[in-house]
């Protein structure tokens, strides 16, 4: 949750920052928490984040004192914190831990210098970018490791979208009918107080010469103006669809093209958009991912205890197919391949499940063999080859299928007859 959580935000504000927090008495193990861009300072080093401050203000007290913010400068090994009391444009000065309620707990956390060691050599906040390079600031100093927001050069496009839709509902408005009726048809109550005309009025009396018969219907007119839903929805549609092609998404991916349903290369090909911005999305967030979750290991074992983690360990993480292929496809390719004898057991498990590494799918041919060798084909059941009442020894078992190869088996039926043996 926290993961969509940030790449949401990645998505709309360009970058994101991930900071591991622990304590022991709310959770048993740490936890992400995602900070926007916004209300973090970062320092880079050859285009790697090597320290950060992370800033947040803090509840107003009742003596209307300002503004009061928190501070928290992150170093590989060490955070430092501190309190100011400013005003809205200013950091202000700063102020002793305990002159706040909400910091009130850092005075026994911290030295006598504001510090607190985190026995972890480094900094327990990552950095995840949208994705690179950021166009809108090239040549601005500290920048280009900031990521690109998703909205970056379509703010034009998207103006136009507001502003066509507001004209379409500028539309919906005049387009109400309007009852104009002549100046004789009002009631009134005397001189001074108004004229008003019942609109529920079912019946009007025609007075001599005022409402004859041929002028009655002209009397009381409507006028209805013209609503362009048509050429506003053209308008906002292809406004639309520019925007999502700009900010890298297929219009499929919201909705659009129906919902008939097609083949997954199909889906793929009308979405191709959508998924290579995935897969570019995916470059700077699984190195991200994988960063924050050491540092998430190492503050397990140091501070909660953890047993049988290895913080040094190689770290990997992998994506599901955006597409799933059609089981039923997928089962028929696989039947063919097989009748044809063009497929191992391993390559049918690992197109049947793409995302498994080599020791998943070794581990299920493993079980699709001793689920062979258990029960034979053509032995409904389940005799094993000896006689129903009789003993089996331990060397008498039925061999399976071997990867490759189909070992020949014994004369007997496989549509469920019984053994010539048996029938004897």
């Amino acid at each position: 949750a926290k993961m969509r959580e940030a790449a949401e935000l990645a998505a709309g504000l360009s970058n994101v920052y991930l900071r591991v927090v622990w304590d022991v008495k709310l959770r048993p193990r740490p936890w992400l928490d995602v900070i926007p861009a916004a209300a973090v300072v970062p320092e880079w080093t050859w285009g790697t984040l090597s320290a950060a401050t992370v800033w947040r203000e803090l509840e107003p007290l009742d003596d209307g004192g300002g503004v009061w913010r928190l501070l928290e400068y992150h170093t590989p090994g060490a955070i430092e914190y501190g309190v100011y009391r400013g005003d809205v444009g200013t950091l202000g000065m700063q102020m002793p831990f305990a002159d706040h309620p909400d910091t009130e707990f850092l005075v026994k956390r911290t030295d006598s210098y504001g510090r607190q060691a985190t026995g972890v050599d480094r900094l327990l906040i990552t950095h995840m970018p949208n994705v690179l390079p950021n166009r809108v600031w090239d040549g601005v100093p500290d920048t280009a490791p900031l990521g690109r927001s998703d909205y970056a050069g379509i703010e034009p496009m998207m103006d136009a979208l507001d502003e066509s839709w507001s004209s379409w509902m500028r539309d919906l408005r005049l387009g109400k009918a309007k009852v104009v009726v002549p100046q004789s048809m009002l009631d009134t109550d005397g001189p001074g107080t108004g004229a008003t005309f019942d609109l529920d009025k079912e019946l009007i009396v025609a007075l001599s010469g005022l409402l004859g018969a041929e002028t009655m219907k002209d009397s009381i007119t409507d006028i209805q103006f013209k609503i362009r839903v048509e050429e506003h929805e053209r308008t906002t549609k292809e406004l639309r669809r520019q925007i999502l092609s700009s900010a890298g998404y297929s219009a499929q991916s919201f909705g659009e093209q129906g919902t008939v349903a097609v083949t997954a290369t199909e889906i793929a090909a009308r979405k191709e958009e959508s998924l290579t911005t995935r897969g570019l999305k995916i470059l700077y967030q699984r190195p991200a991912l994988l960063e924050v979750l050491t540092t998430m290991m190492w503050v397990d074992v140091k501070h909660c205890g953890a047993k049988g983690v290895d913080p040094a360990a190689e770290l990997t993480a992998s994506w599901p197919q955006a597409v799933q292929p059609d089981p039923e496809a997928t089962a028929r390719t696989l039947s063919l391949l097989d009748a044809a004898g063009a497929i191992s057991t391993f390559m049918k498990v690992k197109m049947r499940e793409p995302s498994w590494d080599d020791g998943e799918v070794l581990a299920e041919v493993r079980r699709i063999r001793d689920d062979k060798t258990q029960t034979p084909a053509g032995d409904p059941f389940n005799t094993r080859g000896v006689e129903p009442n009789g003993q089996q020894s331990d060397g008498d078992v039925e061999p399976g299928f071997d990867e490759g190869q189909r070992e020949e088996l014994d004369e007997e039926p496989v549509g469920g007859g019984s053994r010539p043996e048996l029938a004897a």
